[in-house]
């Protein structure tokens, strides 16, 4: 059963909405949070990204940093532009991008449901990134950002995602990328309790996109759970921000690659190599798109090229051996360039399918790199797949988007 439950969000006035929300702190670096931030003294980066507040080239890392997001937490309900609400409530998002929108529930999630697998991962975690947003939770003594669930589809909730959009929303932007933003607020205890119970039914919630700040989040509630004698299980630290939608609602992205070399091949050696596996076609100078799982997409020498994987080189019973991103790294990435460690080796690089297939012709063009493969993008059944047999997802594998906005709502560790 997944355990969750309202909580008194800390938020801005919706008068303030715009200029406080920002991107999540992990998509862009120092120097362009403060490019973003400049002028604007209420933009959430103050606290997500501090360092911003000091000299450039500031080691974000510095305990002074760390310490200015406390203090920039606390200036900014001082002044009113982060208010708490009076009562717990729970919360709907909306994101709308391209004509498409996605509903989710803004809850407070449970640390136990997490350290006990019912709140499943598929990705592994670096105990460095962990370590550096659990300072934050730690410091804030909030969870100033969100993580991103999802859940099997269930029809009440929908219908109750239906009765909340049908009123008036708190607040309703559009934001600088193009992406619609709007969020209601659900008072009503009759409804948060319904809420409350259909969430129970629910076995288990999957982390779509935040594995990280999931991980800090729960390590930061567990540490002070068990620095507790008196820990009932009820204190608001046992619970963390989380916006969950239902699976039906997410679109995953594509998520490619680009190579500098062919390892010492030719381009007739590499084709060569490549029809081993692949039954190869030349698609000539208009971009290929990868039409259907198993097809990929090369962009070579200013040419494209359409890759299906033969039949015998994948397994479709395998949870893992049926992603084209295993199909891939295997048989083209690890056999024929050499490439064994995605996260550590710098002769690849990879591009959100956000950026286009143009990205991809861009790098090869330009001579930074020699070839992009262009992947199908996984499903979010695939994705559950590999989190409910224990699988992790090979590295680079899911995009998500639009990502969570910052700063629409903040849930505290002590209220």
């Amino acid at each position: 059963m997944a355990k969750v439950r309202p909580f008194k969000g800390v938020r801005p006035p919706a008068d303030l909405v715009t200029e406080v929300a920002s991107r999540p702190y992990d998509v862009l670096n120092s120097e362009e949070a403060r490019k973003e931030a400049e002028g604007n003294e209420k933009s959430l980066y103050h606290i997500i990204k501090p360092e911003i507040d000091f000299e450039p080239g500031t080691d974000e890392h510095d305990p002074k940093v760390y310490d200015r997001a406390v203090e920039n937490f606390k200036m900014f309900q001082e002044k009113g532009w982060l208010v708490q609400d009076a009562k717990p409530c729970y919360y709907v998002y909306a994101q709308t991008m391209d004509g498409r929108t996605q509903y989710g529930f803004v809850v407070a999630a449970n640390v136990d449901d997490y350290m006990s697998g019912h709140i499943k991962k598929h990705e592994l975690t670096r105990r460095d990134k962990e370590e550096d947003r659990m300072k934050h939770v730690r410091i804030n003594r909030a969870n100033v950002e969100p993580v991103f669930f999802t859940f099997p589809d269930n029809a009440e909730l929908e219908e109750i995602l239906h009765q909340v959009t049908a009123g008036k929303p708190e607040y309703d932007f559009v934001a600088e990328d193009g992406f619609g933003h709007t969020f209601w607020v659900i008072k009503d205890d009759d409804k948060i309790q319904r809420i409350t119970e259909l969430f129970a039914e629910i076995p288990d919630m999957y982390i779509a996109d935040g594995h990280h700040r999931s991980a800090a989040a729960a390590l930061v509630g567990k540490e002070m759970a068990d620095a507790n004698p008196n820990q009932t299980g009820n204190e608001e630290y046992n619970y963390f921000l989380a916006v969950c939608f239902p699976a039906s609602h997410l679109k995953v992205i594509d998520y490619n690659r680009v190579v500098r070399d062919l390892n010492g091949l030719s381009k007739d050696e590499f084709l060569a190599k490549l029809r081993v596996d692949f039954d190869v076609e030349l698609k000539g100078k208009y971009i290929y798109k990868p039409a259907k799982l198993h097809n990929f997409s090369l962009y070579l020498d200013g040419e494209w090229y359409s890759l299906t994987a033969k039949p015998g080189t994948y397994n479709d019973n395998d949870p893992i051996g049926v992603l084209d991103v295993t199909i891939s790294s295997d048989l083209i990435l690890r056999d024929i360039l050499g490439i064994t460690d995605l996260r550590s080796d710098k002769r690849i690089d990879f591009v959100g399918g956000i950026r286009g297939l143009e990205e991809l012709k861009r790098r090869v063009d330009s001579g930074e790199m020699a070839m992009a493969l262009a992947l199908y993008p996984v499903t979010m059944q695939q994705i559950i797949d590999i989190a409910d047999t224990g699988n992790i997802m090979p590295p680079k594998t899911t995009w998500f988007e639009p990502k969570l906005r910052s700063g629409l709502v903040i849930h505290k560790l002590d209220d």
